[in-house]
């Protein structure tokens, strides 16, 4: 059993503390803080927690806890994780996403943890999204061969802070904010031993009155071959969107987490209270979501960083994938300014990826470009001849 200091009150602290003390579960969050006193009070009373505190050293040092989650805003996380390690009694840290607000500072939070010897867990709760999971395992298992193409989209109306809509102390805008979770849901697909290179993105202000970009579209190239693409949004109306897609050699893998689950309703009243994070009505059509916590990868994610931790191994995401998540949006953010692709500047730990394989068949000493059945039933052939590149097509 963990006992668990909560650092922060905000929409992301409630999700945890819901799914630490959820479901009957056996770890515990013992101790809430929140930099409001109002604020930590009403949270501990709401979420069945039985002490709070405004100050983050008192709710590491609470008698009993071993493990800080770290639910804060972005500019706080390198503070917090530098009195974690300090507290003697911590044990274990984990960290909401984004790790940091930039490279330089996600790299100073990976050392002052792996200097004290912690455990850390970076809470990237979509790559645990139940369809994901599974996905990933297929992918892994090999059903659709190499990747060769992995899309993900995450759009809403806009974040619930001001903090999030401030560039300095967020460190950016949409792509800080929801682009870590497409960056590394894309390389949980493409392999994360497959090195990210270099990145194109375009991005912009398009309608808040804000500094910070709330639309951006990135397209990153990996060491195998593979092609990231994702897009983010703080303009979308209608809800919150997730959707990935994976292309590869053999096969296609198609993901709708949160607007399309199977789960729709029209109510004519006048509303029926909270429906789904980020949903902009309470009537007309709506599309609930049968367990918010369960469906955003929350369950999964404890249940993976706890047992990780009691059995001595390293989760599935540690601060050494924060790290390399907040580099590759430097990356973006230096190619939006140049206009141009940007390699990605990281102290790289996991070797080589091999290149995608291309495996070519022939027909009459030519190599096949496609084949098919055409509706009359002939079977065309599309070849090339080695010699001269030639394109010709054939019926057999």
């Amino acid at each position: 059993m963990q006992n668990v200091a909560m650092l922060g009150t905000g929409l992301i602290g409630m999700f945890y503390t819901q799914s630490l003390n959820g479901q009957r579960n056996r770890d515990r969050v013992t101790i809430v803080q929140s930099r409001s006193e109002e604020r930590a009070r009403q949270s501990a009373e709401e979420w069945g927690v039985p002490t709070w505190t405004t100050d983050i050293d008192e709710a590491l040092r609470h008698p009993g806890v071993t493990t800080v989650v770290i639910g804060l805003p972005n500019f706080m996380h390198l503070e917090a994780v530098q009195k974690a390690v300090a507290a003697p009694n911590i044990k274990a840290i984990l960290c909401t996403k984004p790790l940091a607000r930039n490279g330089a500072e996600a790299a100073e939070i990976l050392k002052v943890v792996e200097d004290a010897g912690v455990f850390h867990g970076y809470l990237e709760d979509l790559v645990y999204a139940p369809k994901a999971l599974k996905a990933i395992k297929s992918v892994q298992d090999g059903a659709i061969g190499d990747v060769l193409v992995a899309r993900s989209r995450e759009t809403h109306p806009g974040p619930h802070s001001a903090w999030f809509f401030d560039a300095e102390k967020a460190g950016g805008g949409a792509v800080i904010d929801l682009g870590c979770h497409c960056i590394e849901i894309i390389r949980s697909y493409v392999g994360k031993h497959n090195r990210p290179v270099e990145v194109m993105c375009w991005h912009d202000t398009m309608v808040h009155p804000i500094q910070a970009e709330d639309t951006a579209l990135v397209w990153i190239r990996f060491e195998s071959g593979a092609v990231g693409q994702f897009e983010v949004s703080w303009t979308f109306r209608g809800g919150m969107d997730l959707r990935d897609e994976i292309s590869g050699t053999e096969g296609t893998i198609w993901l709708n987490h949160f607007l399309r689950t199977g789960f729709e309703m029209f109510t004519s009243g006048e509303g029926s209270g909270y429906v789904a994070e980020k949903s902009e009505v309470e009537s007309g059509w709506l599309f609930p979501v049968g367990d918010e916590i369960v469906e955003l990868g929350y369950t999964d994610m404890f249940t993976d960083m706890f047992n990780s931790l009691e059995q001595g191994t390293s989760p599935t995401e540690d601060f050494y994938d924060g790290y390399v998540v907040n580099c590759v949006m430097d990356a973006c953010y230096r190619s939006a300014k140049e206009r141009t692709w940007v390699p990605v500047e990281v102290d790289w730990r996991h070797g080589k990826a091999d290149p995608i394989r291309r495996e070519i068949t022939e027909y009459d000493g030519k190599n096949i470009v496609k084949q098919e059945t055409m509706p009359d039933g002939r079977v065309k052939m599309i070849l090339m001849e080695k010699d001269t590149g030639r394109i010709v097509d054939i019926t057999v």
